[in-house]
């Protein structure tokens, strides 16, 4: 559930001596969970077609959205891949929680994240100047394929990398971008593991 923080110590109690799965994760409660837009920045390279990445990332978007909409959160995504970035969801309060938009998410070509942040930051600060209190998350839903490191979008509150990353030699760079931007750093297996 897209939110500041998981709450480690109460999701590993949850899960016990199981493998970690979605329904264990705890996370921090907000005082005021509605007043939250989480932006999804979602990599739609070629490089996340492998693995079945991206369709394990949809799902995981899917399950997300609907959370959302039940807190009556605020949702934005954008995709990024080819050389560019394109606003998949709009921000708004009213998430469409079914498979058809999110089913519909294609995928193939190079890894533009700095297109990505580009976007996210013009879209995200029309959002702030719109609703300077709302609290705004960045989820960076990735491999780590990509070459530039950008640096953190200015206009979030909390960034959180969730690493599709995978296969004998990593790279590290989902790692290296969290710290660089003093995200939370999570693996995507670690949340998918019975997914």
């Amino acid at each position: 559930m897209p939110g500041s923080t998981i709450h480690w110590p109460r999701t590993l109690l949850s899960k016990a001596g199981a493998a970690l799965r979605l329904e264990h994760l705890r996370f921090r409660p907000r005082a005021d969970q509605s007043a939250v837009l989480h932006c999804l920045l979602l990599d739609c390279s070629g490089s996340m077609l492998k693995r079945r990445n991206l369709a394990l990332a949809k799902g995981l978007l899917l399950h997300w959205t609907r959370q959302i909409y039940r807190q009556r959160g605020e949702l934005a995504v954008i995709g990024f891949a080819g050389g560019q970035a394109r606003l998949l969801q709009a921000p708004h309060k009213a998430v469409a929680f079914n498979e058809a938009w999110i089913g519909a998410i294609r995928g193939g070509g190079g890894t533009p994240l700095p297109a990505g942040v580009a976007l996210a930051e013009q879209v995200l600060g029309q959002v702030r100047r719109r609703a300077p209190g709302l609290k705004i998350g960045l989820w960076l839903i990735s491999d780590g394929r990509f070459s530039q490191l950008p640096a953190r979008p200015a206009h979030v509150d909390f960034c959180v990398v969730v690493d599709f990353e995978s296969g004998p030699l990593p790279i590290g760079r989902g790692e290296h971008l969290a710290r660089l931007w003093d995200a939370e750093h999570v693996r995507a297996a670690e949340l998918l593991g019975q997914f």
